[in-house]
């Protein structure tokens, strides 16, 4: 007969083995692989699988349908805003009279006597569709600038590259290789080739010194990419008024000057040439890339592990945004915030996919543009605002906000 200390401890024992060792192996282990290791597969795998199977051709119709009805509503807002571009002014010209004088000279008949003619096509009609093309072309630099270094504070006036092709632009205008868009260059081009040129020199290697200061110690800190740009941006904008100082003519001076803020006064049918070949050619080129630029967007190794040359990749974003850049800047100046605002707002609507979002970034940021320009145009009687003015008083707010939304994510994650 058991003892009372061993009927104790015969009470104590078993329990000891069937409460806290089987619930540490069914209770602690498996749902711990459960969490993390089935819901990756479960969350990670099955979705991409049940909708690029199952629901893929449904969700792709439904996205399509939506961005082509979102494409025709931005073209028809875009019609109507490129018609009150050209009737708004000093001098205000009925809707119908400029379409009017529109397809009379498409349809090649000559100039009728009277004012409107000269004002409709020679004025109104150039700088309404070189804002349409400025705003499409920065739309289009800042969406692949911000995929190329995975950093939605991205933008060419941000990282340097806008104040480092306005150097190689005020560079040739001080030295003779070039003179103000509207003036004839030294190819006798509005704008000029030889400016352009030294434009898209200048932002290369602004471009290419700003991440190469980010990528210092082999890491690649997006913090530090802007600060590089903002750091090298400045410098540059130094240089830059130093250069316009040297001018001998003071006239020449104020008109650079004002140039460099951002301005549209001086289009011409001329001044169209170059950028109606490089953003519609920009489009194109990314566009060819907008499934890589979505895998980049991940990461260099996942990029890569999908057959991606993230090199070859980046060399060519490198190219394209400066050449983009450069063509822009020589035409209208360093026009501020567009590149970071019109990204941020299409992907809120339409998310990331690229081969979506840089043709409706083309064209919102050609709305946004040709809008900002009849501003500048109307605000203020008989004085016309710089561009890169009004485009600085709106996205300046939205840079905070965004910039509000990474510290304070980045602090709950490290919280």
């Amino acid at each position: 007969m058991a003892s009372p200390g061993e009927r104790q401890e015969a009470v104590e024992q078993p329990p000891e083995q069937t409460v806290e060792q089987p619930p540490e192996q069914t209770v602690e282990q498996p749902p711990e692989q459960a969490v993390e290791q089935a819901p990756k597969q479960v969350v990670e795998q099955a979705p991409e699988q049940s909708v690029g199977r199952a629901g893929g051709a449904e969700g792709r119709a439904v996205g399509q349908a939506r961005t082509l009805w979102l494409a025709l509503g931005l073209l028809v807002a875009l019609l109507v805003a490129l018609t009150a571009a050209v009737a708004l002014g000093a001098t205000d010209i009925a809707p119908a009279e400029v379409w009017s004088v529109v397809f009379r000279r498409l349809g090649g008949e000559p100039p009728r006597p009277g004012t409107d003619d000269l004002i409709v096509w020679q004025l109104r009609v150039p700088r309404a569709l070189l804002a349409a093309l400025v705003g499409a072309g920065l739309g289009l630099v800042g969406t692949a600038t911000q995929a190329l270094v995975r950093n939605p504070l991205a933008d060419p006036y941000l990282l340097g590259i806008s104040n480092g092709a306005s150097l190689g632009a005020v560079a040739a205008i001080v030295l003779g290789a070039g003179t103000v868009a509207g003036a004839g260059g030294v190819f006798g081009l509005g704008g000029g080739v030889g400016l352009s040129l030294a434009a898209f020199a200048g932002a290369l290697a602004s471009f290419a010194l700003v991440w190469t200061l980010a990528r210092r110690g082999g890491g690649f800190a997006p913090l530090r990419l802007v600060l590089a740009g903002v750091g090298i941006g400045q410098f540059l904008a130094g240089f830059t008024s130093y250069l316009v100082l040297q001018a001998g003519d003071e006239q020449q001076t104020r008109g650079v000057l004002f140039w460099l803020m951002g301005s549209l006064g001086g289009a011409t049918w001329g001044t169209l040439l170059l950028p109606a070949v490089t953003v519609p050619a920009g489009l194109l080129v990314l566009q060819a890339r907008a499934r890589a630029l979505n895998a980049l967007t991940m990461g260099d190794e996942t990029a890569a592990s999908v057959g991606v040359d993230v090199v070859r990749l980046r060399r060519t974003l490198f190219v394209v945004t400066s050449l983009l850049t450069g063509v822009l800047v020589s035409v209208s100046g360093a026009v501020a915030f567009v590149g970071l605002m019109v990204p941020h707002l299409c992907r809120l609507i339409l998310g990331g996919d690229h081969r979506r979002l840089l043709p409706l970034a083309a064209l919102t940021g050609a709305l946004l543009l040709v809008v900002v320009d009849i501003v500048c145009r109307t605000a203020m009687d008989g004085q016309e605002l710089p561009v890169g003015v009004v485009t600085a008083v709106i996205g300046a707010p939205v840079l905070l906000y965004v910039l509000d939304r990474r510290l304070g994510a980045g602090a709950g994650a490290g919280a």
